[in-house]
């Protein structure tokens, strides 16, 4: 089974009776007083089994929301079945697990949502009141892995969790006790199986005053949605990538597998529990930082593939959802990632074997930085004057692995009064590759080309766009049309260069190459 931990609930000592004192003792000093500490009441809870008896097979929680009892967190416990704790006054959250002591048995989780102590109070956790969570896939082949549900509270501002990990697909669950408020009561539910081929993530969510007494879900093929994870394989690629799948709404364990690339990863997901977040964790050398990139908020709709492919050509530049540079007071910040990959999804810690970032003021050079691609920070003289910032990585792989990426901007500016973004643009180039980052040999290839940051959106003056088929040591400009440069691809086995040159409509210019940003085959 692979599922992420859950971070465990903070565990407090259960209270013991405590005497309130009125009055004043003698001190050195005088007199001291002491406050009267608060009332507390007897909660006692009896457990009873699928058969009606009581039982020690079982793990309470009870966690306080509101009231002087709103910081408590306990965990009664007797062999006996019957357990009694003492806490203040205040409106708390119960949830109770049961088991038969046999795994495969599965799991009765009890909920109680609003539990207001206000006196001394006997509770009974029956596992016969709880009904099957029944939620399954269309295919009857797959094998089930784990499932996740969480409770969560809200009271008087205050919020609360309760959750439960099933290894065991036979789940029961049930509510306990009064109605709580409407809407107070928010609940998600996470089943994953899986088969040979592709994996199922089925969840549920649900918002009212109770917490569920069972869940039936069995959804059709035409039900659920398709996300198709692309793993590409770079040019010195060996090992397997990891692929982590989960709901961005709501707390969930998420599912994860390993991936041989180039390979496709598959999973059928129920729309209705909303977007979904993807992470992938591309194949390194050994002993090299781990580097994740993330596809978050996936949409998805029932009968709709959607396909994202990672770690593949053409590595670039990318500015989306950031500056890329920003100026703030007389301190110049660099952070532009020079190696998104080809759909854009940004790595974490790409591999390289050298990086560098330098700054020109007026033609005259202010420093350089070394280190992490695309980076820097320099502090500059006042007053307004002309920039020209150059990163550029260099890194090991052969054709189609980007072994050079440069970015050169020029951009005037002045002293700011706070953090302003400076006007900086990238361009990105999107042609149709195998997930090698191959293309056929000897024939035209279509490139799209898109424009992000200060340029985007119809501020683009002046564009053009180059190709090298030797390295680097010469340049053939092509026209853009329509979005697009058309490429004839050389002989198989050939690194293929992309340069391009942009004027904004403000006179901000860029300059960006990628050497071997893909490879004939």
């Amino acid at each position: 089974m692979n599922s992420s931990s859950v971070p465990r609930r903070r565990v407090l000592r259960t209270l013991a009776v405590t005497v309130a004192l009125a009055g004043t003792a003698a001190s050195a000093g005088g007199t001291t007083a002491f406050a009267a500490e608060p009332a507390t009441y007897a909660l006692t809870i009896t457990h009873l089994d699928r058969g009606g008896h009581r039982t020690g097979n079982y793990t309470t929680n009870v966690t306080g929301i509101s009231g002087p009892g709103g910081g408590e967190a306990v965990h009664p416990y007797d062999a006996s079945g019957t357990t009694t704790v003492r806490l203040p006054k205040g409106r708390y959250l119960l949830d109770s697990s049961l088991t038969t002591g046999n795994g495969a048995d599965g799991t009765d989780w009890i909920v109680q949502p609003r539990l207001d102590l206000d006196r001394d109070t006997t509770l009974t956790v029956d596992a016969r009141t709880t009904a099957p969570v029944d939620v399954r896939p269309p295919d009857r082949s797959a094998g089930f892995q784990h499932s996740a549900m969480f409770v969560r509270v809200t009271h008087d501002g205050a919020t609360r969790d309760a959750n439960l990990i099933s290894a065991s697909p036979n789940l029961r669950v049930a509510h306990l006790g009064p109605d709580a408020e409407p809407g107070t009561v928010r609940q998600w539910f996470d089943a994953y199986w899986t088969t040979g081929t592709a994996g199922y993530a089925l969840g549920h969510t649900a918002t009212g005053n109770r917490a569920l007494t069972g869940l039936v879900r069995h959804p059709a093929a035409k039900d659920l949605a398709t996300v198709r994870i692309r793993g590409a394989a770079r040019p010195g690629t060996a090992e397997a990538a990891t692929v982590d799948l989960q709901p961005t709404a709501g707390p969930t364990v998420g599912i994860t597998r390993k991936l041989a690339v180039p390979g496709t990863a598959t999973y059928f997901v129920t729309p209705e529990r909303g977007t979904w977040d993807v992470t992938y964790t591309a194949p390194g050398a050994p002993g090299a930082p781990a580097n994740r990139y993330a596809a978050d908020s996936i949409a998805v709709r029932a009968g709709a593939t959607t396909t994202h492919t990672f770690d593949n050509a053409v590595f670039g530049p990318g500015l989306t959802g950031r500056p890329g540079v920003v100026r703030d007071g007389d301190r110049l910040t660099v952070d532009v990632p020079l190696l998104a990959d080809g759909e854009g999804h940004l790595p974490s810690a790409p591999p390289y074997a050298a990086a560098s970032t330098t700054l020109h003021r007026d033609g005259v050079l202010v420093g350089t930085r070394t280190g992490a691609p695309g980076r820097g920070e320099f502090t500059v003289p006042p007053g307004r004057a002309e920039y020209r910032v150059t990163s550029t990585v260099r890194r090991d792989g052969g054709p189609g692995a980007a072994t050079r990426v440069t970015a050169s901007w020029t951009f005037t500016s002045g002293t700011t009064g706070g953090p302003v973004p400076m006007p900086v643009s990238a361009v990105r180039f999107a042609p149709g590759l195998d997930p090698a980052g191959t293309a056929a040999a000897n024939a035209p290839l279509r490139v799209p080309v898109s424009v992000q940051g200060a340029a985007a959106d119809g501020r683009v003056r002046a564009l053009a766009v180059s190709v090298s088929v030797d390295g680097g040591a010469s340049w053939t400009r092509v026209p853009v049309e329509r979005g697009a440069v058309t490429v004839r691809n050389p002989r198989a086995g050939t690194g293929v260069c992309l340069r391009a040159e942009l004027t904004d409509t403000g006179g901000n210019t860029l300059t960006q190459t990628v050497i071997d940003a893909y490879r004939t085959r």
